[in-house]
């Protein structure tokens, strides 16, 4: 039995920044992964959205500053296209602030992350290592490995994604609502570069999102039926270049493809308890939401933020795997989160269903694009800056 005060199972974005946020606390350290993260040749299909909250973050742990700069794209403006002439504009000089956000790859944070972790004096990484049982004794978590290796620790944290393998096995609910849809996420080349710009279209078979890369590149993701999604990529990359340039109305000419179009599948998860006694959950093993939103992963940094926080805090005596603690760090997170699952569930039901709302939601958007203070508002309390 090896033991330690805090075992993290998942060492993703949201665990490995977990880790990372307390690497000056006093607390020992278990990392659990299946295999170290790589860089893809070229560009990487996972692209995320972070917000100027989460760079600052990011900044926090040390790992920014060593982000290739040559690899991330800032967001300067978004541009919201609604399904009939309805248009919403959002600009980060109109908003005061530098930018909107950043685009980047995953397995650029990723790395970056595993580089720090294999560096931080009061972490074990156990890797390759896959998890096997679990048991919760009065005083500790008891997590035994598939290599036969056990490993106690006051507070076990799962970080191992939507089909989470630590939330199962401790008992706690998810409740899933699937879209019957998919996310096809791919990589282009543009005729004309992007220049900070992001561009979302919500359309009759579902919601296409242009994000910005260095140069004249992009990624997409357009979540759409699950028909068309697997139409979509079975499509030879010259037919898939003209339907996405279509479906983006030309905007950025004419287009190549970088990397093969993938579809995942979506849905709406929601955990009404992400923590238990000597457990809690955090990214996407805690919540998950439609990618319209551009927030799944802003999400899951919160969430290793605050609890981060809390434990650095706790004084010595202070069990951290005692429940009452654990509950300040859930209810910290589920404001943020339910509203921001609410809001996208609502708004992908509301551009989905329904010519009669057509009028309405294009007007709001039109009405919201001409009232700057509540469109400045509801940016900056997106960006985190209020």
């Amino acid at each position: 039995m090896q033991h330690f005060d805090l075992i993290i199972v998942g060492g993703g974005l949201a665990g490995a920044s977990l880790a990372l946020a307390l690497r000056d606390s006093r607390l020992r350290i278990a990392l659990i992964e299946s295999q170290p993260p790589c860089r893809p040749p070229g560009w990487d299909a996972r692209i995320y959205a972070i917000s100027p909250v989460n760079a600052t973050f990011l900044e926090a742990l040390g790992a920014w500053k060593h982000l290739d700069p040559a690899r991330m794209a800032p967001i300067r403006h978004m541009q919201v296209h609604g399904d009939d002439g309805g248009r919403l504009h959002f600009s980060a000089y109109e908003t005061g602030v530098l930018e909107l956000g950043w685009i980047l790859e995953s397995s650029l944070m990723a790395c970056e992350f595993w580089e720090s972790a294999k560096r931080q004096a009061n972490l074990t990484l156990f890797c390759p290592a896959a998890p096997a049982a679990l048991e919760f004794r009065h005083d500790a978590a008891v997590l035994h490995l598939a290599d036969g290796t056990a490993l106690s620790g006051r507070l076990l944290v799962g970080a191992d994604g939507r089909d989470s393998w630590t939330r199962q096995a401790a008992g706690l609910a998810a409740i899933n609502t699937p879209y019957g849809e998919k996310g096809v996420v791919a990589n282009f080349a543009t005729a004309k570069a992007p220049r900070g710009t992001a561009y979302q279209w919500f359309r009759d078979d579902g919601v296409l999102a242009w994000l910005p890369l260095p140069g004249n590149h992009i990624s997409i993701v357009w979540s759409t039926p699950e028909a068309q999604a697997d139409e979509l990529c079975a499509l030879a990359p010259d037919s898939l270049c003209r339907r996405v340039a279509e479906a983006g109305r030309g905007v950025l000419g004419e287009l190549e493809l970088l990397t093969p179009a993938v579809a995942f599948p979506l849905r709406l998860m929601r955990v009404p308890q992400a923590v238990a006694p000597r457990l809690a959950l955090v990214g996407d093993a805690a919540h998950g939401i439609h990618p319209l939103s551009g927030h799944g992963i802003n999400l899951g940094f919160q969430d290793a933020r605050e609890l981060a926080a809390l434990l650095a805090a706790a004084p010595p005596w202070q069990d951290i795997g005692e429940l009452r603690l654990l509950q300040r760090y859930q209810r910290a997170r589920r404001e943020e989160t339910w509203l921001l699952q609410g809001t996208t569930d609502a708004l992908r039901h509301l551009f989905k269903h329904g010519d009669a709302w057509r009028p309405l939601r294009n007007f709001g958007l039109n009405l919201t694009d001409r009232l700057p203070f509540v469109k400045n508002a509801l940016t900056r309390y997106a960006l985190g800056v209020l």
